[in-house]
């Protein structure tokens, strides 16, 4: 008993070690995608995946500590520069909470449902994950950087800031993450859990 419960430790702490590399790379080459075709009016990102991956494969902490490394990377990646500029601390609060927070809330959505049906817990865990991201981004922008927001609105020509931050300025990101996570999250974590289960019997 204590040797498989050894073998399903060391099985999560690797899968976190690739998941965590992954959200890595993943956050990087969004930042790259978004340099070379800035034209685009989201940014073509997939590293909420392995969040949820992560969250569904391992639990809540782990899709808590992938959410949090996220955020980091955007931290250090300057993805966050014209919010640093405004207010560090918003910014770094914001982020780290927004990413660890919708790690966290996947993997408790995936645990409380997949109990009942996986399949279930696990389209509800790709959609909790980009909601929660980007609800609480929208939450740090009230708090921490109305003034600014409005300016920005008002500059584009956005009468309703409201409507600037939904369509403006993280809506279309938000969609792509969304349908992104609904359509890939599923298949790679069937694909993850058929491989599990021909190696187990």
């Amino acid at each position: 008993m204590k040797a498989k419960a050894t073998k399903m430790s060391t099985q999560t702490l690797t899968l976190g070690a690739v998941l965590t590399a992954m959200v890595v790379i993943l956050q990087f080459l969004a930042l790259g995608i978004k340099a070379v075709m800035p034209f685009l009016p989201f940014t073509v990102s997939l590293v909420l995946i392995p969040i949820v991956i992560g969250a569904a494969k391992c639990g809540p902490y782990m899709g808590a500590w992938l959410g949090f490394v996220f955020g980091v990377i955007v931290l250090l990646s300057g993805d966050a520069a014209a919010f640093l500029t405004i207010d560090p601390f918003g910014t770094v609060l914001t982020v780290l909470v927004k990413g660890t927070l919708c790690g966290l809330a996947s993997g408790l959505v995936y645990r409380l449902l997949s109990e009942k049906n996986k399949t279930a817990g696990v389209y509800v865990a790709a959609a909790v994950c980009p909601i929660v991201n980007t609800g609480l981004f929208f939450v740090g922008c009230l708090l921490f950087f109305m003034d600014t927001v409005s300016a920005w609105a008002a500059s584009f020509g956005y009468e309703n800031v409201a409507l600037y931050m939904f369509v403006g300025l993280a809506g279309f990101n938000f969609v792509f993450e969304l349908i992104v996570n609904l359509v890939l999250s599923p298949m790679i974590l069937r694909a993850l859990n058929l491989k599990t289960n021909g190696r187990t019997t």
